[in-house]
């Protein structure tokens, strides 16, 4: 499977979506957009699930996550692009988790619950069956509209993912996880640079610009500090 991310070539042309009644404005905005999407065609054509999957390939790229035979955990991994991903590039022992359905992936386990309970957990350890090598997670809340809240929200799940990476990160692993900006992660970086010997943050070219979404990326888990 082809991982590079879309390129244009030529000028490109721009689908206009005709107006249809009982549709909203921003129904209508949101639709164009996708239509327009050279990520979402790249998707389409490359056989991923979604457009996000374009942005663990960029991540992996620039930071060299997925290692060759890796034990990798996705949070959060509906539809299931990012296990797309990983599977792409070597990685040997997949688990995804998410609170919505998937369909199967030929090569992952996929798990359908919450990884703060301990059925759920239970299932992801088995399916592991070691330390994991790289934990991802791309959750996300439903957002309000209001940034405020929509920060303290979505540091709060990557709070949880951290939390998550002290049972199961195996020494010298990787823990990648997205935030939203809005001054708190400042905090939350310091505070993982105990843990890990790198920790960065970036924005992938994938993420749409009006966005504030960035990822941190830790490398270098230090297992003497699991609590």
């Amino acid at each position: 499977m082809a991982s590079k991310p879309p390129g244009s070539s030529g000028r490109a042309l721009t689908t206009r979506v005709k107006t249809a009644k009982g549709r909203s404005t921003a129904s209508q905005a949101w639709l164009q957009r996708q239509l327009n999407d050279p990520y979402v065609k790249a998707a389409v054509a490359q056989g991923y699930r979604s457009r996000a999957a374009f942005k663990l390939v960029e991540l992996d790229d620039r930071f060299k996550l997925i290692k060759p035979g890796a034990r990798v955990v996705d949070l959060g991994a509906a539809p299931g692009g990012w296990v797309q991903v990983a599977l792409a590039r070597g990685a040997s022992r997949i688990v995804g988790i998410d609170l919505l359905p998937m369909d199967p992936i030929v090569g992952a386990t996929l798990i359908e619950g919450d990884f703060q309970e301990d059925a759920p957990l239970a299932a992801v350890m088995a399916a592991l069956d070691g330390p994991a090598d790289l934990v991802l997670s791309d959750m996300a809340p439903n957002t309000t509209g209001h940034n405020a809240t929509d920060h303290l929200r979505i540091m709060a799940l990557a709070e949880l993912a951290l939390e998550f990476c002290h049972r199961v990160l195996s020494p010298g692993g990787g823990f990648v996880a997205k935030l939203f900006q809005g001054g708190t992660e400042r905090a939350m970086l310091e505070g993982m640079k105990r843990d890990f010997v790198s920790v960065r943050h970036a924005k992938p070219p994938a993420s749409r610009k009006d966005s504030s979404e960035l990822y941190v990326v830790a490398t270098g888990f230090r297992a003497a500090m699991r609590g």
